[in-house]
């Protein structure tokens, strides 16, 4: 192997490419300064545990190793957020707290959303409000971000993992079998599915089939009104997404639902949401709820935020 290779999945910006790179960089910290946002630039390394949190998926993509000078596992971070809730949960302020950043991370593996296992993370965060219009500030600075970009126009995705996550607790499953069933649908399987449902036996099959299947426009949120009637959790998710619907309607910005959408991070507790355009064949940035994310460090608190691979979509054009 050449010496001047790069390892598979690392890949570096030169010339030109950086050039546009930074331009575009310091544009997009304009508009979340001065939106009201903090910049926080977390480090590169911190304590395993800190980075980790509850999620299984954020865990495979950590490079781990042990610090020669504290004999501590330490980890690389695959994901800015837990790093946000960290920051946030040292503040003695309740008020609300709104975080932005642009930062390198390296993951082990690639995975559907990034271009490569070395992206640089932009995104904006918000910290101690559960109220929806937080939800809709995050969509519009995420759609805000695409513009910059001069990617238009832009398709917003909206589900709700509170809808799954209601529907779980009816039934009486170990972690391991909620675990497969929440890979189950993210993966978007309906055959896996169908033989999941088939070796265990569920109170809401049934509901879980029909989860599967509710995306389209804004008339799948009456279906799933039915379909969920009676699980009062489920019910107030999808109106939540009504109220959500109304407000980015009236701003007219394209909507569609795929309300059994689970991200890749288990850390997502309510409305998620993607951004998509025809000329890309994946989410071009994501993000959602996360409440109690700080828990970890002794303070829960509601929050909402997206996040993008600047790197990538800054020489897309």
């Amino acid at each position: 192997m050449n010496t001047w290779q790069l390892p598979e999945g690392i890949d570096e910006l030169t010339g030109n490419q950086a050039y546009k790179f930074e331009v575009l960089r310091r544009q997009l910290l304009d508009l979340y300064i001065n939106k009201g946002f903090e910049l926080v630039i977390p480090p590169m390394v911190e304590n395993v545990d800190s980075l980790l949190l509850t999620s299984d998926s954020v865990n495979e993509k950590t490079f781990k190793f042990l610090d020669p000078a504290s004999g501590k596992m330490l980890g690389v971070h695959a994901d800015i957020t837990p790093q946000i809730a960290r920051i946030d949960a040292k503040r003695s302020s309740n008020k609300v707290e709104k975080y932005c950043y642009v930062n390198s991370i390296l993951q082990t593996k690639a995975d559907d959303f990034y271009a490569s296992r070395s992206p640089i993370q932009a995104g904006a965060e918000l910290y101690g409000s559960d109220d929806i219009n937080t939800d809709i500030e995050a969509i519009e600075l995420m759609l805000e971000s695409l513009n910059i970009l001069s990617i238009d126009p832009v398709v917003v995705s909206l589900g709700n993992v509170a809808i799954f996550n209601a529907l779980i607790q009816t039934e009486d499953l170990t972690s391991v079998k909620i675990s497969q069933l929440r890979e189950i649908f993210t993966r978007r399987s309906v055959p896996d599915l169908s033989v999941f449902l088939t070796n265990n036996t569920l109170t809401n099959a049934d509901k879980f089939t029909k989860l599967m299947h509710l995306e389209g426009n804004e008339s799948i949120l009456d279906e799933a009104l039915k379909v969920f009637n009676d699980i009062d959790f489920a019910k107030s998710a999808i109106e939540d997404l009504i109220a959500i619907n109304q407000q980015l309607k009236s701003k007219n910005i394209n909507v569609i639902y795929d309300l059994a959408e689970l991200k890749s991070y288990e850390y997502h507790t309510g409305v998620v949401f993607s951004a998509y355009n025809e000329s890309y064949s994946k989410a071009l940035a994501q993000g959602g709820r996360y409440n109690d994310i700080g828990k970890s460090f002794g303070k829960s608190r509601a929050a909402t935020g997206f996040s993008f691979d600047l790197k990538f979509l800054s020489q897309t054009k």
